[in-house]
């Protein structure tokens, strides 16, 4: 593979894959707009960023299985029809129960997107180097935070919060077109797999029984959990709390955002010298530190602004590093149904990411205090899981014929 055609595969899969994260930063500076629009308070409208991660975890589990009957691209196309004509949808909801459901529909279509984008990594890349495709498809993805958030404070500033709908409607075609004529299908359709709910639970059940994905799937997306319960919590945090406006917090936003991509950047650097494994368990330590001093001075009164900002940014590097490793020691042992693989795993960072986000809308105490117990929380449960879990796997990570097979420990 040449380096242009590489570079071209990156982009694309990664803005597949940054749909989804675009779709709920650059709303979220709208909050107070569309809670005045809607007569509602700041943490009924946040009830429509838990719906869009509900519908994005459970629409995992649905295209695992259509990917790999269909092949990759045909139920790429049908997710993303469905991503633009909710977003168009958004634009004219008058009530906060119809923004919720259509919100939901929305994260059902592009879950599709990113479902595909990460089973596409497994097909058309060698598993050795599936971290390092990783972690530049998170330089792609991490640009979505600086941006989205951003661009929705000005626009929803100079437009409305309607507006930011149909921008993430354009994005959404724009998507498609790429999809259709730039990407090629890396998988060929497999009439063997059944959509029948029997064979299909199965087939993720034989997934999950795997000691290699349930351990590094879970702690990933227990440890990614954090993630969900900060973008959800920042707006009460930093708009109600420190009563900084919506351009504002798209620049703090921004800012955070750094510290991700940066360090997903830095994890190419680490793998030069150290194996996945290795990473993985440093770097949770690390984060689980971070959330311990976190959660202690937000219950001391230790933070004000620039602390919470800080310490953000350091539990946002420890993600970065964490995350891409996590991900590709997950899929490493499968190839023919990696598509499974691949939804099952997004469906339990969802998963867990909208039981985050639930979590702090419910127990809003006008503090930071929810949004980084559940951080400092989930951080420490998934050190626990990698920890134990990794006693259970001891064999071979399949590679391609003839390159020598690595044995896990």
């Amino acid at each position: 593979m040449t380096k242009k055609r590489y570079f071209f595969l990156i982009l694309i899969l990664g803005t597949l894959t940054a749909l989804g994260p675009f779709s709920i930063d650059m709303y979220l500076p709208g909050f107070p707009a569309i809670a005045k629009y809607l007569h509602e308070t700041v943490a009924r409208v946040a009830l429509s960023l838990s719906s869009f991660f509900i519908g994005i975890s459970a629409g995992q589990l649905l295209y695992g299985p259509l990917l790999d009957r269909f092949g990759r691209k045909k139920p790429l196309y049908i997710g993303l029809v469905i991503y633009i004509l909710a977003s168009f949808g958004c634009m004219f909801a008058h009530r906060i129960e119809v923004l919720i459901v259509l919100r939901f529909v929305q994260a059902i279509g592009s879950c599709a997107a990113g479902v595909a984008a990460v089973a596409m990594v497994r097909d058309l890349f060698p598993v050795q180097d599936s971290a390092k495709v990783f972690s530049l498809l998170m330089l792609v993805v991490g640009v979505s935070p600086m941006i989205a958030p951003t661009v929705g404070g000005y626009v929803t500033a100079a437009f409305g919060w309607q507006s930011v709908f149909l921008i993430l409607a354009i994005i959404g075609m724009l998507n498609l077109f790429a999809s259709v004529f730039f990407l090629p299908e890396s998988y060929q359709p497999d009439s063997s797999v059944s959509l029948k709910p029997k064979p299909i639970l199965l087939g993720y059940w034989s997934v999950l029984r795997e000691p290699q994905f349930y351990t590094y799937a879970l702690a990933g997306a227990t440890a990614f959990a954090g993630l969900f319960a900060y973008v959800s919590g920042s707006p009460l945090v930093f708009m109600d709390i420190f009563k900084v406006n919506g351009k504002v917090y798209g620049w703090i936003f921004a800012f955070l955002s750094i510290g991700l991509i940066g360090s997903s950047q830095f994890n190419g650097l680490l793998l030069k010298k150290y194996r996945s494994e290795q990473v993985v368990l440093v770097t949770l330590i690390c984060q689980s530190l971070t959330g311990l001093i976190f959660f202690t001075g937000s219950l001391n009164g230790w933070f004000g602004l620039y602390g919470t900002i800080a310490m953000l940014f350091l539990f946002l590097c420890c993600l970065g590093i964490a995350n891409p490793n996590a991900s590709a020691l997950s899929l490493a042992p499968f190839s023919k149904n990696a598509g499974s693989a691949s939804a099952l795993m997004g469906a339990l960072q969802l998963g867990m990411g909208a039981l985050a986000s639930i979590g702090v809308s419910l127990f809003n105490t006008r503090s930071a205090l929810p949004m980084v117990a559940i951080i400092a929380g989930t951080t420490l449960l998934a050190l626990l899981i990698l920890v134990f879990g990794r006693r259970q796997i001891k064999y071979q990570i399949e590679v391609p014929q003839g390159q020598e097979a690595v044995v896990m420990h």
